[in-house]
């Protein structure tokens, strides 16, 4: 999203006259950016998709004319998935995938040469993702972004998500803190000047 949003902020209209999508990953494609890249470039298509430097790098991806904006596309011919269940999370699980550009596994610190295989050639993409019937993927969050509020599981990438929303030209960070009444509680950090919580209440 920030290298599209760029674009369509300092390119003129007629750059990107001879393309017709845009693939984005690694950060979801916000509905801002679609909006202005529509008005200002036409008929480029933005679809997303989501990898791993473990999967050589994608997992799965939108294409042109089945696009569907709020998800990162379907798995690639070849992959195997299994949604892991998270305690808390009722919508989906963490996702394990298993395909012929999953890599072998990690080399080990202490010895170069050696690696630690990938446990039967499953990746744990530490990815919290719900799967539709259609078999498109929506990332929910990552599962160490994701915090224990009162019991509940909070994804920390949602609500930097409402920031987002809320105040659409400035960047947001969220990180979770110990808290001695609810386990955990969430701190904001944002570029947003005179940034109040009532705005994100509302």
């Amino acid at each position: 999203d920030t290298f599209l949003n760029q674009y369509a902020r300092v390119a003129e209209p007629g750059d990107f006259a001879t393309v017709k999508f845009a693939v984005g990953g690694a950060e979801k494609v916000r509905d801002e950016t679609r909006t202005l890249f529509e008005a200002k470039f036409g008929n480029v298509e933005l679809l997303e998709g989501y990898g791993a430097s473990e999967a050589a790098p994608v997992i799965a991806v939108n294409k042109p004319g089945e696009n569907h904006p709020g998800t990162v596309g379907q798995l690639l011919p070849g992959i195997d998935y299994r949604l892991e269940p998270v305690e808390g999370v009722d919508a989906g699980g963490r996702l394990v995938i298993k395909g012929p550009n999953v890599m072998s596994g990690y080399v080990t610190n202490g010895e170069p040469l050696q690696w630690e295989p990938v446990e039967n050639g499953w990746l744990d993409t530490g990815d919290i993702v719900d799967v539709d019937a259609e078999g498109f993927v929506t990332i929910r969050g990552r599962a160490k972004r994701f915090a224990k509020i009162g019991g509940e599981m909070v994804s920390l990438t949602a609500v930097e998500g409402m920031a987002g929303a809320v105040w659409p030209d400035n960047r947001h960070a969220v990180v979770a803190i110990p808290d001695n009444r609810k386990g955990e509680k969430l701190v904001l950090i944002t570029e947003r000047d005179g940034a109040e919580t009532s705005e994100l209440s509302a």
